[in-house]
């Protein structure tokens, strides 16, 4: 801690960081742990347009997929 923060910056940042897994998850596990951190990161800043593409894609493949069915069944 250097002198320029201030006590509740400190906390913040310590509030921030609490809870992670990181603090007890073994060395050799730590790559998998990394790449899920990013996950959660990514899931953190687009979550709600990433959640809104996926389920626009998601509805398009089933209509495709339907009509295509359509086609071979008629």
């Amino acid at each position: 801690m250097s002198g320029d923060e201030s006590p509740e910056a400190v906390a913040e940042e310590s509030m921030q960081d609490a809870g992670g897994l990181g603090e007890v998850v073994p060395e050799p596990l730590m790559p998998a742990y990394r790449q899920l951190e990013k996950v959660q990161r990514f899931r953190e800043t687009y979550g709600e347009r990433y959640t809104n593409a996926l389920e626009l894609l998601t509805g398009l493949l089933l209509i495709v997929g339907f009509v295509w069915w359509l086609v071979l069944y008629l």
